[in-house]
This record gives structure tokens, C-alpha cells and sequence, in this order.
């Protein structure tokens, strides 16, 4: 296995928070584990639905928390991804990582993935990702706070020049995608194309080489905890199909 890390002091690493999930989780019954990345301004207390779902399905979960608000994403991606694996792999024998992921998770994992291989990198589920970016970023980027609220990865997620998503090729990995079309903010889906989610249009979502997409009745602040949606996530880490089939 290659791995390619970008070295931060120490500190900055225990910043992270680590993993919500340690050892003394409910033991895997498959033999396979996932990480779950949460988005940006959020913690891993978001997943941790998500967490018991794929507990009660048979799968070692590493629910990592990290701080979303404090670096740009070339440093963010290895501290949270590669804590996930590292997590991951002190369980012992783990025949297939795969990663769940809600909205600026998924493009760590883009970054993480176009840096670094993986032997047993199973399958990649992104939640509401901003897979071409945001115009919300791009619209609210120069209004007072906007730094303090989002930190600097507030100004990568848009589809300008320092655009991080858009500078990504289509990921070498096995993907799919799910996008919500509900929104919670209006003033926020004002600036976006609809249909959208109140911070992502669903057309933003889209990306080359998606094995699978789906569009739920679904808000970005809450898609990652729908009933509906642990479904899909299990049937595609079960099957790489969203159908239980």
C-alpha cells in the first residue's frame, strides 16, 4: 500500500478529535469497516446515526471528527481520511475499508484518493457532495463573518479559480452519489440552480464515473440521517447498486 502524507505538527493533528468509534465498538461480522466524514461546520455527532445503522448491519465503523473550520483541504484531507484508515486498520484483519461521507467529506476523500492508494479501498458513498462546486460558496464568500464561519476550505468549495473540486480528476474508485432537492434555507437556494438542497445544487452533485445516483426528499443539513438513505448506503456497500438487489 503507497501512502503519501503532508506532515502538521503534532497539535494540529490531535486537533482533529480523532475518532468518534474506537475498539470497543460492536465487533464486524463481515470483516469489512467504514469511515464516515462529516461536512463542513459539522462534528462527527452528525453521523453518528449513520454509525449505528451500519453497526446493527455488520460493519466496523470509524466515525471520525475533525476540524473542519481550521485548515485548507490539502491538510484536512490526510488528517481525516487518514486517521479513518488508521482506525480502520487497528481492528485487525479488515478485507475492505469503504468510506460514507456527507458533503465536504466526499471531496476530502476525491483529494485523499487522487494522493494516495489504498490495497483494499472498497466502495465510497457521498451524501450531498459539491462535486462541481457551489455557487452558494462564490455568492456568499464576501459578506462580513464569512471567513470566521466557514475557515479557508469556505473559499475552495466554490467554482472559481481556486476551485478544489473542480481542479479533481473523476475518481479511480468505485462511487455513488446521493443528492437531496429539499431546502431549509431559502435565502441560500436563491443563489443556486434548482432543484437543490439549500447548499448544493443537485446538478453539482453529478460526477464522472458515478456507479449510481439517487435523489431523496431531503435538506443537506439533515440527508445523512433519513431512514431512506442508511438504506441506500447499505445496499450499495452490500451490492454497488442502490437497489437491494
Amino acid at each position: 500500500m503507497k501512502k503519501i502524507y503532508l506532515f502538521l505538527p503534532i497539535v494540529a493533528m490531535l486537533a482533529t478529535g480523532g475518532c468518534a468509534y474506537g475498539k470497543e465498538s460492536i465487533p464486524s461480522l463481515n470483516g469489512e469497516c467504514v469511515v464516515l466524514l462529516h461536512g463542513l461546520m459539522r462534528s462527527s455527532a452528525a453521523m453518528e446515526p449513520m454509525a449505528q445503522a451500519l453497526q446493527e448491519s455488520g460493519f466496523r465503523v470509524a466515525n471520525v471528527d475533525y476540524a473542519s473550520r481550521d485548515y485548507p483541504i490539502e491538510y484536512l484531507a490526510p488528517m481525516a481520511v487518514g486517521s479513518g484508515i488508521e482506525e480502520c486498520e487497528s481492528y485487525g484483519d479488515v478485507s475492505a475499508i469503504h468510506f460514507v461521507t456527507h458533503s465536504l467529506g466526499g471531496i476530502l476523500v476525491r483529494y485523499y484518493f487522487a494522493h494516495n492508494d489504498l490495497d483494499n479501498l472498497g466502495r465510497v458513498v457521498m451524501l450531498a457532495p459539491p462535486n462541481q462546486g457551489s455557487n452558494a460558496a462564490d455568492a456568499l464568500r464576501d459578506l462580513p463573518g464569512y471567513e470566521w464561519l466557514s475557515g479557508p476550505i469556505g473559499y475552495q468549495l466554490g467554482k472559481g479559480e481556486d476551485s478544489v473540486p473542480l481542479s479533481l480528476g473523476p475518481p479511480d474508485f468505485d462511487f455513488a452519489v446521493v443528492a437531496g432537492d429539499r431546502t431549509i434555507d431559502p435565502i441560500t437556494s436563491s443563489v443556486l440552480e434548482n432543484p437543490d438542497d439549500g447548499k448544493v445544487s443537485v446538478s453539482d452533485t453529478y460526477l464522472e464515473g458515478m456507479r449510481d445516483f439517487r435523489v431523496v426528499g431531503a435538506s443537506h443539513t439533515f440527508i445523512m440521517q433519513k431512514k431512506e438513505v442508511f438504506q441506500l448506503v447499505k445496499n450499495y456497500l452490500d451490492h454497488g447498486s442502490f437497489d437491494d438487489s
